[in-house]
Parts: C-alpha cells; structure tokens; sequence
C-alpha cells in the first residue's frame, strides 16, 4: 500500500469514527490555493455536531518497529506531531476559504480538530480525536 493509499484508509476510518460519533459529513478533501504560497491548504473532513462546525486534519501512521540493544521498540513520533505551526496557519486560512465559499458567516461556531490514527503491523486501529486543536 503506498502512502496514498494509506491516508485514504486513515480517512475512511475516521469519517467512521466521526459517523458513530453523531456528527453530519459536509465535505471531504476540500482544498484551496493560498494566496504567495504555491502550495494549496486541505482539509481532509468538514463536519458538524451540536451546531459547531470541525474541520479535521487526519494524520495516519504506522508505528515503525526497530531492534535496539536486543529490544523491540517502535518509532516516537505520533501523527498528530505532524501538524507542524505552517500546517497549523495553512488549515486556519483553508477553513475560513470554506465558510466563506459556502457563505457561513466567519462568527460560526467552528474549530478545527486532529484526528489521530496509529495502525498497528495486525491492522488494529488506534484513534485519538484531539478537539480544537489548533487555534
């Protein structure tokens, strides 16, 4: 499975989770050219639950398993790790693109989450939903 791959089953494990979890799905894989930057900002999920709206970052990674001094360990960096400060301002200004695309006031109730996944080497699932996230 390439690393594509991989994110969309991320993706679809969370859309799930979100699903079980009462929230509506609006949107999914939004994207928008930010203005001086030549890369374009995306937001993997736009739900709503209880009036707010979440714009969810999924980040998915498989723990990477090594031998040290004879010892089973396993990588240290977590997914939501990854969500550097530029990814940070770059899903702040995405999600404002989306509101006012679809002509929702900016005083909405929003925030944006994180949603963790860790697939274990047998294919079990770890998910961890950081709300409100960044800010």
């Amino acid at each position: 499975m390439n690393s594509k791959q991989f994110g969309n089953l991320g993706e679809k494990i969370a859309e799930n989770y979100l699903r079980k979890k009462g929230y509506q799905i609006l949107d999914r894989n939004y994207s928008f050219r930010i203005a001086g930057n030549p890369q374009k900002g995306e937001i993997d999920i736009v739900a709503k639950k209880d009036g707010i709206i979440s714009f969810i970052e999924v980040k998915t990674l498989q723990p990477i398993r090594y031998i040290k001094f004879g010892r089973e360990q396993f990588s240290a960096i977590s997914p939501e790790e990854k969500v550097n400060f530029n990814k940070q301002k770059k899903l702040v200004k995405t999600a404002e693109s989306w509101l006012m695309k679809n002509k929702i006031s900016l005083d909405t109730q929003w925030q944006i989450d994180i949603i963790a996944i860790e697939i274990s080497q047998d294919n079990k699932a770890k998910i961890r939903h950081l709300k409100n996230a960044v800010f």
